[in-house]
């Protein structure tokens, strides 16, 4: 996750956090979102290629009443947002209209071990897929509006991208939706926090495709499990198993992110996981220097 400098959270503390929560209360106008296509998505939609109009992302009231437990705010002004993107500390949510900014607790070994390992176990699935798939980690995700100036801005705990040979990744900085492909998945450890009730509202307005919400053993706020919320029709649904990852169910992915060493069980799993997902698009394990190619 994102972080803000201390030297800047020493002068932000002069402003007083029940005037910063209050501000960020207000309520968000409503509305429909629109962004443009990705380059990913005019070569899914080849019908589509070089069109101008946007895509309809969600057409749902968006981002009002936002919440974010386990957070507190604090005062980020809209001009210090670009400079200050190199963070100390646990950034879950940043919003230009009360230029506040939501910061959780510095994170234990729970939360970090729980995340990091899902690198581990793609790359045990992108091994019998016969194809790379890229882990990104916390990449900073920045909405713009028409001038380019940030609107508000999260980090995930991590992201997957099944094709990142054929994916529009940032130079430099921060992934600006509609500008560059969303991830295929993104990964969210509540170990201290709950995404439910302010990050999960906006990954779908975003249409991200596919969240994993995973509470692992100990967590604060919630009974321990993942949860796969996946996109249909504009608004996120409950899945008792992963699309991206096809068949990969939410207990299967629970036990594997929070045992201590990966089971027998689970590398089976993760077999199955990759033939399935090579078949789907005609790949086997020899057919990649995957050693090499994986990242």
């Amino acid at each position: 996750m994102a972080r803000i400098s201390n030297g800047h959270l020493y002068n932000l503390r002069r402003r007083p956090v029940d005037a910063v929560d209050a501000t960020a209360r207000r309520r968000y106008d409503g509305g429909m979102k629109r962004y443009p296509r990705s380059a990913r998505t005019r070569d899914a939609d080849p019908a589509g290629a070089g069109a101008a109009d946007p895509v309809v992302i969600s057409s749902r009231p968006l981002l009002e009443n936002l919440r974010f437990p386990g957070c507190r705010p604090l005062p980020l002004p809209r001009g210090r947002f670009e400079e200050d993107f190199d963070f100390d500390e646990q950034l879950e949510y940043w919003d230009a209209r009360t230029e506040t900014a939501w910061v959780a607790e510095t994170p234990g070994i729970v939360h970090e071990d729980t995340s990091r390992r899902l690198l581990h176990l793609v790359y045990g699935i992108a091994t019998a897929r016969g194809a790379p798939i890229r882990a990104i980690g916390t990449i900073g995700l920045v909405e713009r509006d028409a001038g380019g100036d940030p609107v508000r801005a999260m980090q995930p705990d991590e992201t997957l991208y099944l094709h990142p040979d054929r994916t529009v990744f940032p130079a430099a900085g921060p992934l600006v939706i509609g500008r560059h492909d969303l991830p295929d998945v993104v990964l969210e450890v509540d170990h201290t926090t709950d995404i439910r009730p302010g990050k999960l509202p906006v990954y779908e307005a975003w249409g991200v495709p596919e969240l994993w919400a995973v509470v692992p053993e100990g967590a604060r706020r919630r009974r321990p499990g993942v949860t796969i919320h996946r996109m249909v029709g504009g608004r996120y649904r409950s899945s008792p198993a992963s699309v991206a990852l096809p068949g990969w169910t939410a207990a299967e992915i629970h036990a594997a992110l929070t045992e201590r060493v990966t089971s027998a069980h689970t590398d089976r799993v993760l077999k199955r996981v990759g033939r399935v997902l090579g078949e789907r698009e005609g790949t086997k394990p020899d057919d990649v220097p995957l050693i090499r190619s994986f990242t």
